[in-house]
């Protein structure tokens, strides 16, 4: 199997269709949230955490750097830190925001594809500071990048509750 192809092809499809369902947000839907349930994230807490749901993540695996700006080492949170209750999430402040730290992270996802290389994406193991089970870091990498795309179906159906005419090809980037 070559890793560096089959990830990159996946991150520029997740990413794009990302990209697609964030040209139908209102920089005005930001503190829109889901009417009933609880621990549920705003739109813009939700956008924050796209741009840093697989690129951030991967080169955590690939440098074993997991520090966050203004949380510190992932790798040494706790439970509680490291899954914080939504209303302690940080927010967007505006979707031209997200869309500059999105481009970057996907940038940057791309980059720890390039460094890591065939042969660790083959036959390198990690772990995750969530989960300490021993993974190889393909594998580990396309996980992050199935992270983002969860949360990009997230979206999706957030602009569908607020009544915006996405369909599935909206999801899937066609659109």
């Amino acid at each position: 199997m070559n890793w560096t192809e089959l990830l990159k092809n996946e991150i520029a499809m997740t990413y794009g269709a990302t990209e697609g369902l964030l040209e139908l947000v209102d920089d005005d839907a930001l503190d829109w949230k889901p009417e009933t349930g609880e621990n549920w994230m705003t739109t813009g807490q939700l956008l924050f955490h796209l741009t840093s749901a697989c690129g951030f993540c991967c080169k955590g695996f690939v440098t074993g750097d997991w520090t966050v700006p203004d949380m510190g080492d992932l790798a040494e949170a706790s439970d509680d830190e490291m899954l914080p209750p939504a209303e302690k999430m940080p927010s967007a402040e505006s979707v031209g925001q997200i869309k500059e730290m999105l481009a970057a992270d996907k940038q940057l996802a791309i980059d720890m594809v390039d460094q890591a290389g065939e042969e660790d994406l083959n036959n390198r193991v990690v772990t995750a500071p969530w989960d300490p089970t021993e993974k190889p870091l393909g594998p580990q990498l396309l996980m992050m990048v199935g992270h983002l795309a969860q949360h990009k179906a997230q979206l999706f159906y957030y602009l569908k509750l607020q009544g915006k005419p996405v369909n599935t090809a909206h999801l899937w980037g066609m659109a």
